[in-house]
């Protein structure tokens, strides 16, 4: 792994506002749902605002292991590590803002509010041409010769 697909990774992931996070529930069945993403920080680690008592607290606490979803315009990123649910309040002071309040309108001060800290173990990502016009006369090319795209894009999987 380079530091430059390090460094696009969590590029593509920071320009990206809602990631897919699927957790694992007591049964063994997946359930994934959207969640506001936070900018990541230096260690590459992925926080998000969560309720104390609601599902993804207690899938992450019967099993921490988690899987992130992001897709943009041309990008998309997965993600797979543990998460833990952390109960700091200077941790949610320094990451609040007021896109938050939608979800929280009682504020930062909210009991419920609690983060989740997902340190990531591999992420893989793949990036497309973000002209549409590109993207579709590869597909036609590919259509009238019968041979597959032969320009999709970029493709990275890295241990973080």
């Amino acid at each position: 792994m380079s530091k430059s697909d390090r460094k696009k990774l969590y590029e593509m992931i920071d320009d990206i506002k809602i990631a897919m996070l699927t957790t694992v529930e007591k049964g063994g069945a997946l359930h994934a749902r959207p969640m506001a993403n936070q900018a990541a920080d230096k260690s590459g680690t992925l926080w998000f605002f969560t309720e104390k008592d609601g599902g993804v607290a207690k899938n992450v606490k019967a099993n921490p292991r988690v899987s992130l979803g992001y897709a943009g315009s041309g990008a998309y990123v997965a993600v797979s590590g543990n998460a833990e649910m952390i109960h700091d309040r200077k941790k949610i002071d320094a990451l609040w803002s007021e896109e938050v309040k939608a979800w929280f309108p009682d504020g930062k001060d909210d009991p419920n509010l609690a983060l989740l800290k997902v340190d990531p173990e591999v992420g893989e990502y793949w990036s497309f041409p973000s002209a549409p016009v590109s993207r579709a006369i590869g597909y036609v090319k590919a259509k009238l010769t019968g041979e597959a795209v032969d320009d999709i894009g970029e493709n990275k999987k890295l241990a973080l």
